[in-house]
């Protein structure tokens, strides 16, 4: 049996063959990733020790993703908003002159997705769950609370002889940089084009969020004992702020001092975090990533005699005692394997 192609059948045909080559042909849309947390997200390992260890024969292998020839390398398919600083993703974008888990992370993502990557980046050091990044869901303290974080607030601030704040002061600390983040991302958004003029309007979806905070709360006895509530509220209320009903969450366990360093309150915190996966409703969408298995046992040891030989140190490290001693393995490795959760989670989405 034969068939005649008519001429509105070619026509369809060729309507529909060029409506497919430019679906082929568009840009895709742009993958989100948000990066929020305190100092450790904020990120301390110095530039210039990640530029000395990527020279090291023991310690190359492990950043040869950022360097060639020697130069650091500047990925114009992976962008980067780091509150006031932005641009295409290469180092120095942790604290000033430092890096953070957005270099391994940027990286790990950007080799296994074939679209543009946008990470936004909002950490702020010294910030606790309990108060600063509380969750809606969470709630206020109840009033006797409050009153006497009042009063031991102004007494404080007698002694230091700073203005008094009032009780609508106290409230609104409550879950502040909470909405902060929130804040950052949909601005970033609205103004991609003005941010990123490599944009092509091609649009946007929020992939996949990171977490990485926690050392705040342990000095408080009531956050303390409520991290795991407000950490699985904050999950809840991210996804509902987003619109996100299943967006993939990836949280950095604490780990400093390494496997076996944690004090009782840290081990509180770690086993709260830990918890988020055995929580039904997060089970296959929210991935723990134990950072205390990237401790730098070589920087910890010298950090113990720095003054002895600091040279040596600033070798290996960046921050005595706090931050991963401000080690660069550590933090590389803590950023690829929150890359290796991310997508993960995404279920090796390509």
């Amino acid at each position: 049996m034969k068939f005649r192609l008519t001429l509105p059948i070619l026509l369809i045909l060729s309507f529909s063959m060029q409506t497919a080559l430019f679906a082929a042909k568009a840009p895709k849309k742009i993958k989100v990733f948000i990066l929020a947390g305190q100092s450790n997200m904020e990120g301390k390992a110095k530039v210039e020790l990640l530029k000395y260890q990527a020279s090291l024969p023991e310690t190359k292998e492990l950043f040869k993703q950022f360097v060639k020839d020697g130069e650091f390398l500047t990925r114009d398919d992976v962008w980067i908003n780091y509150l006031n600083r932005k641009g295409n993703l290469t180092v120095g974008y942790g604290s000033p002159d430092r890096i953070g888990p957005e270099l391994g992370f940027g990286f790990t993502i950007g080799d296994h997705f074939d679209q543009q990557i946008l990470i936004i980046k909002t950490a702020w050091g010294g910030k606790s769950l309990g108060r600063d990044f509380r969750p809606p869901s969470s709630g206020l303290p109840d009033e006797q609370t409050l009153n006497e974080i009042l009063t031991k607030t102004n007494e404080q601030n007698e002694k230091r002889k700073r203005p008094l704040v009032t009780m609508d002061d106290i409230k609104k600390s409550y879950g502040h940089y909470y909405r902060e983040m929130l804040k950052e991302v949909s601005t970033t958004l609205a103004e991609l084009k003005t941010r990123f003029p490599e944009y092509k309007e091609q649009g946007y979806e929020i992939a996949g969020f990171v977490w990485f905070q926690g050392w705040n709360d342990m000095f408080d006895e009531n956050f303390l004992a409520n991290y795991d509530k407000h950490m699985a509220n904050f999950i809840r209320d991210i996804r509902k702020d987003l619109k996100c009903p299943k967006l993939p969450v990836v949280i950095g366990q604490m780990g400093q001092e390494g496997p076996d360093g944690a004090s009782k309150n840290m081990q509180t915190i770690k086993d709260a975090q830990a918890a988020m996966e055995n929580i039904k409703e997060f089970k296959g969408n929210v991935k723990v990533v134990k950072t205390d298995q990237f401790w730098d046992e070589k920087a910890a040891k010298l950090v113990k005699n720095w003054q002895d030989n600091i040279k040596e140190w600033e070798k290996v490290g960046s921050d005595r005692g706090y931050h991963y001693l401000g080690s660069a393995i550590t933090f590389t490795k803590i950023g690829n394997a929150f890359g290796d959760a991310m997508i993960e989670l995404m279920g090796n989405e390509k």
